[in-house]
């Protein structure tokens, strides 16, 4: 597996005005193309949902096939959701069949269905790291998490946590890309060979990347508690977020995007 070819959670720096859509509403737009992607009913609506992503990140000026890149590591993940649904849907219109082995059209066609949403839901959430920085979706998730304060639900540090671990995914990658060079180096071969002589090559892996991800986490435990930190409570922010006229126009499209879903999934 090729290390640089994991773009979650990753940033990429720019000044589009994708960069500068305000990382709430981006947040918000992006939970609303997660869902319409998840309410599609017909090919077409598939289609035009593509090039939604496409045109957003024609926008940020992200190159596609750095975009498409994020899509590598997950290519055993599809095959094997692809052959399950083939395999293990109903029905009696029969595509396939060869002895037990039997698959149909509506199997074909959920398959598909399957598939396609899985690489746009990766394609959408991509296009959201790749274009929001960490400090900034800590701000706009705990600005989104605030009315919860109200029932006592700590949505500081909810929205502190979750974008650590987002901040810290290309660190990891990072340092597993060093530690496998390194084993390399010294003789260990992680391609080669059946499932069990390849797990059992992962340890000498494994073990130094928790050893380094848990002391990385002491460090940055030591250096927030070295620096007074507390929480939320009493802190100030030198960038107040506020809509802009980009965020309404991005509101609108995505808008005029679930309402065509809407009504694919009518006439359909």
């Amino acid at each position: 597996m090729n290390i640089q070819n994991i773009t979650i959670g990753q940033y990429m720096p720019g000044d589009s005005c994708v960069h500068r859509l305000d990382p709430r509403n981006k947040l918000l737009l992006t939970l609303v193309y997660i869902v319409g992607i998840f309410l599609v009913k017909a090919y077409p609506m598939f289609l035009l949902a593509a090039l939604l992503v496409l045109f957003c990140a024609w926008l940020a000026k992200i190159p596609i096939p750095y975009l498409a890149r994020g899509l590598k590591p997950l290519r055993f993940l599809l095959i094997f959701t692809l052959l399950l649904q083939l395999l293990m849907s109903g029905g009696e219109d029969t595509l396939f069949q060869f002895g037990f082995i039997r698959t149909t059209w509506s199997g074909f066609h959920r398959a598909i269905f399957f598939s396609v949403r899985l690489i746009l839901l990766v394609l959408g959430t991509s296009v959201l790291t790749l274009t929001t920085s960490p400090i900034t979706l800590t701000d706009g998730l705990e600005r989104l998490l605030s009315p919860l304060r109200a029932i006592r639900f700590p949505a500081h540090e909810m929205a502190m946590i979750m974008t650590i671990a987002l901040r810290y995914i290309p660190t990891l990658l990072e340092e597993t890309d060093k530690i496998m060079k390194a084993q390399s180096a010294r003789g260990a071969d992680f391609e080669t060979g059946n499932l069990l002589n390849r797990a059992k090559a992962m340890v000498p892996l494994l073990v130094p990347l928790f050893i380094s991800a848990f002391r990385r986490a002491a460090d940055l435990a030591m250096a927030m508690e070295a620096r007074c930190y507390h929480g939320g409570e009493g802190r100030t922010r030198m960038r107040v977020l506020r809509f802009g006229a980009m965020d309404y126009v991005a509101a609108a499209v995505m808008l005029c995007f679930v309402a065509l879903i809407a009504l694919g999934g009518i006439l359909a």
